[in-house]
């Protein structure tokens, strides 16, 4: 066989061909490092910088519980309309390159919402499936928004499979996202949720979807995604230690400004984890920094669906039973609100923004969101998921009680939406678990049989 490679001239080829890769290989790396963010991440319990190398998810001393934070070069906000969906905002986002089929968040000044609730400046910035708006999310869900900047951050895990936990619409936008860009991931969804894990065609095999059963909640997924991660080659993404997921929920934030020319007086969305509302804390901050959008810090208004709740006065959460909180879990419409231990106390979370902008916690019953979700419907003209229609909910609780005044700048991040009508265009298809374990698995059985599924 050599001899005929060689008698041949088939190796002259061979190397042209090979030559042609490299150079077509190395020219595409070099135009995607020039879409890399100059940033480095700082401690916001200490004040240390470092760089972002190893895929950093906490301060190298470790010393103490608080979020780290990027730090962008480029103090000034600036679209880049030279990249496409939510890479349009690559300047705040802690990227080295950028991945196909992202959409971005869609602001827009209500007319029906508004005057039904007589609000003269509210802002809608929707996450969906919206065509006529220009909101193409396929996943319906702003969770793109995180997934597509989280898999295009500086990653030091070669090899390894990235783990996400997640109630529902994480692990739809994740899996979409790997799936179509050729990335490992595993996904830790609760059984009961496998409704929102959907997908125009089933997963490209590099994705897998594991489950933990029937009765467990959001939770019970983190228990089983650390379990995992304990073997060598895999890493967890994160969750809202990953500044590339706070950054790229943030992105919200930055639509909205870009569309009002200046930082909303209010901001109100539905929370499971609270991730989203410190991600528009910490945008917030960039524009006062930048010094053309306003000195104000936005009040967050942030939405959970009652029963489940965990509001506290102070740093320190109420503890919370697990077997009430799968109970409370059962009766919400809006499942992906529940999160029993959520990022609140921590130095740089929800706590601390809650109590920097004077912002508050409200409840709104499955009753109310439902109403909420009809009422948008009919009067803004598509279909809202239950999230945010407990975010709507309780800004018509606000309007109702006074608690924001009828001139105020508002923004209304309604979190996922259009996913109906996408059905309906595209009928998209329920991903299959590969794996389903009980409550409380054995983690050495977690280990094995996800050793065979790999």
């Amino acid at each position: 066989f050599l001899a005929f490679i060689l008698k041949s001239g088939i190796y002259t080829l061979l190397w042209d061909v090979g030559k042609l890769y490299f150079c077509t290989y190395k020219e595409m790396y070099n135009s995607r490092r020039e879409d890399m963010t100059s940033y480095h991440l700082e401690s916001t319990c200490c004040g240390t910088t470092f760089e972002d190398k190893e895929w950093e998810l906490e301060c190298p001393h470790k010393d103490g519980a608080a979020l780290i934070y990027a730090s962008y070069a480029k103090r000034q906000f600036e679209v880049r309309n030279d990249l496409p969906g939510i890479y349009k905002y690559a300047n705040w986002l802690p990227i080295c390159r950028t991945l196909d089929g992202s959409g971005a968040p869609v602001t827009y000044k209500s007319e029906g919402l508004a005057e039904y609730l007589g609000l003269s400046n509210l802002y809608i910035t929707f996450n969906g499936y919206w065509p006529e708006r220009g909101a193409m999310m396929k996943t319906g869900s702003f969770k793109e928004c995180e997934a597509y900047a989280v898999c295009a951050r500086t990653n030091g895990n070669s090899g390894k499979i990235m783990v996400v936990a997640s109630a529902g619409n994480t692990a739809r936008a994740f899996g979409r996202v790997c799936s179509e860009n050729n990335i490992p991931l595993l996904l830790c969804v609760p059984e009961d949720n496998l409704s929102s894990i959907w997908a125009d065609q089933p997963w490209n095999d590099c994705v897998k979807l594991v489950c933990s059963a029937s009765g467990c909640d959001y939770f019970d997924a983190i228990h089983l995604s650390n379990i995992i991660c304990e073997l060598e080659y895999f890493y967890p993404e994160g969750g809202a230690k990953n500044v590339a997921r706070r950054d790229g929920m943030g992105t919200t934030v930055l639509s909205a400004v870009q569309e009002i020319g200046r930082i909303p007086d209010y901001y109100f969305q539905a929370v499971g984890s609270g991730t989203g509302a410190i991600a528009a804390w910490e945008a917030n901050r960039r524009f006062i920094k930048d010094g053309r959008y306003g000195s104000n810090l936005m009040k967050l208004i942030v939405s959970q669906n009652a029963p489940f709740s965990w509001k506290a006065g102070s740093r320190a959460l109420l503890p919370l039973d697990e077997n009430v909180a799968r109970e409370q879990v059962k009766e919400m419409c809006a499942k992906v609100l529940s999160n029993r231990k959520p990022p609140y106390s921590l130095k740089g979370g929800l706590y601390d923004a809650l109590v920097a902008t004077g912002g508050d916690m409200m409840l709104a019953t499955n009753d109310e969101a439902m109403v909420a979700k009809e009422l948008f419907e009919k009067l803004e003209g598509i279909d809202i998921e239950p999230a945010a229609a407990v975010a709507t909910a309780t800004l018509m609780q606000a309007v109702k009680e006074q608690r924001v005044e009828e001139d105020a700048i508002i923004m209304l991040n309604i979190t996922g939406g259009g996913i109906a009508r996408y059905k309906k265009e595209f009928k998209p298809v329920e991903q299959k678990p590969d794996l389903v374990f009980p409550v409380n698995p054995d983690p050495e059985l977690v280990k094995a049989k996800v050793r065979e599924l790999i």
